[in-house]
């Protein structure tokens, strides 16, 4: 195990990496990280404050990444996987690595054996994707390209296809040629002009079962009285899902 999480009483939490000797963490101070690995599940006092020793879950390693770009998050992401019926061993690409949480998603979705390949144009997202999957020993899962995925993707036979980037619509037909049939596509637009474009180009290239969905959060606040919390998370993007259908000759 490379890393644990540290959880304090309210919720908060902090990825450490195991027996790398004394190491600061923002928020928490001087830790000891040596045999953390061997608290799992256990309450430790660092720094006179109270924090639990979890192993790290898919949502620990994506709220702790280190971001430079937005991110389809936890509320978002197992969508994704769901709809697209990711599991052990499917080939995933993906156009727009960002900040890498999404990658970190799909990489842990077909583990062990399978493969996420990221195409991103920025070479300062490569870098800080990169180090994010790699934080999360996913890194043997992932390849990273850096260039266009609208240009072409090198991969076929793909089971799914996510896409994150400004104009989804210009990667369609590349990524209707890389999908194995019946394969899956996937895309994350915050404006509802980029989901309609998105939306008709997905109709004239052929693709089916295509349909648009938004996903709005709010926790519950349980205590003597129980109620819905003010804060909600609302607006954070439109997914919209599609399958490839063969062509009639």
């Amino acid at each position: 195990m490379e890393n644990v999480v540290l959880l304090d009483g309210k919720g908060r939490r902090w990825l450490v990496p195991v027996d790398r000797g004394m190491v600061k963490v923002k928020g928490v101070g001087a830790v000891k990280t040596d045999g953390l690995d061997h608290l799992i599940g256990s309450k430790v006092q660092l720094n006179r404050r109270d924090y639990f020793v979890m192993m790290p879950s898919v949502r620990d390693l994506v709220e702790t990444i280190k971001r430079r770009a937005q991110i389809i998050g936890p509320k978002d992401s197992p969508i994704i996987v769901f709809n697209c019926s990711l599991q052990a061993g499917d080939l995933v690409v993906e156009g727009g690595a960002g900040s890498g949480a999404m990658t970190i998603v799909l990489a842990h979705a077909v583990s062990p054996n399978g493969r996420v390949v990221s195409y991103e144009v920025r070479r300062d997202f490569l870098k800080i994707a990169s180090g994010n999957v790699e934080r999360g020993g996913l890194g043997g899962l992932v390849e990273f390209k850096e260039t266009d995925i609208c240009a072409g993707i090198e991969e076929d036979m793909v089971k799914a296809v996510v896409l994150d980037i400004p104009d989804p619509w210009r990667a369609l037909p590349t990524a209707y040629e890389a999908l194995q049939p019946a394969g899956h596509l996937a895309s994350m637009s915050p404006t509802v002009e980029q989901v309609r474009q998105t939306v008709l180009t997905l109709r004239d290239l052929g693709f089916v079962d295509i349909w648009t969905v938004e996903i709005l959060e709010r926790r519950m606040e349980v205590n003597r009285g129980t109620r819905p919390s003010f804060d909600m998370l609302g607006h954070t993007g439109y997914m919209t899902f599609a399958r490839k259908a063969l062509k009639v000759s």
